[in-house]
């Protein structure tokens, strides 16, 4: 296990005030395989990651939050990773958990680890706005409900990933917006992966980046449809390519 490869993975875009803090909480043996996406950002995000040694791809053009992620782990797989964690560089998930995700997938008893906000029932106290706790919550029900599973978070941006998972479902042909992040966990849990959790304590502040009220709306509305379509393959009613690929 030791000889493993892992490749952290910064999905970015004005990044540049959070990423030197959230860089070095990467615990230390961990912040050789640093890999960063800038997904055309209007700031020094990709001088700041060139700053600090970094491995650094600029989009020419910004392709969404989704598109960012497929240019991360695809490159990650490129550089031969067998662990990739991807955490948000906006600071607002604790760096120093990766070891533990880590570890709990070398433990053999989980493909896919999630750092949970929910767990510990502090995301309020911790700065989460009530409405979207209380909107995390009844999507988190209603996707459990469709897919049959047990998970306190489906919307994290602090993931942990067996390299075999990422080179199994096809995340290419997920969207490049924000619904991403559920698509691939439901790819994941349709090809029969394992997914644990840890709590992961929550940080808002000014510059820790959050979707506005409409993009939320629409993201909700776009979980409560991706659930649903997981739920008809789920009932061999109907299968859809992108899910059950």
């Amino acid at each position: 296990m030791e000889n493993q490869k892992v490749i952290i993975v910064l999905p970015a875009y004005n990044a540049a005030k959070t990423l030197e803090k959230t860089y070095f909480d990467i615990p230390i043996k961990y912040r050789r395989n640093v890999l960063l996406v800038d997904d055309h950002s209007n700031d020094n995000t990709l001088k700041v990651a060139q700053k600090l040694g970094i491995i650094a791809i600029e989009h020419k053009k910004n392709l969404g939050y989704g598109g960012n992620q497929k240019t991360c782990y695809a490159n990650a797989l490129k550089l031969g990773a067998d662990i990739i964690v991807m955490i948000h560089p906006d600071y607002q998930y604790d760096p120093k958990l990766i070891g533990a995700m880590v570890e709990m997938i070398n433990s053999g008893n989980y493909d896919c680890i999630l750092g949970s906000r929910i767990i510990d029932g502090n995301a309020v106290k911790g700065g989460m706005p009530l409405y979207k706790y209380i909107s995390n919550r009844i999507l988190t029900l209603f996707e459990n409900i469709c897919t049959g599973a047990k998970i306190t978070e489906y919307h994290t941006g602090l993931r942990a990933f067996k390299s075999d998972v990422l080179k199994k479902i096809d995340f290419n042909k997920n969207s490049d917006n924000f619904i991403f992040d559920n698509q691939i966990l439901l790819q994941i849990l349709a090809n029969g992966y394992r997914i644990g959790e840890l709590s992961c304590p929550c940080k808002y502040f000014s510059e820790a980046s959050s979707i506005n009220f409409l993009r939320s709306v629409n993201y909700g509305l776009s979980c409560v449809y991706w659930s649903l379509i997981y739920l008809l393959g789920r009932l061999r009613i109907y299968k859809n390519h992108i899910i059950y690929s």
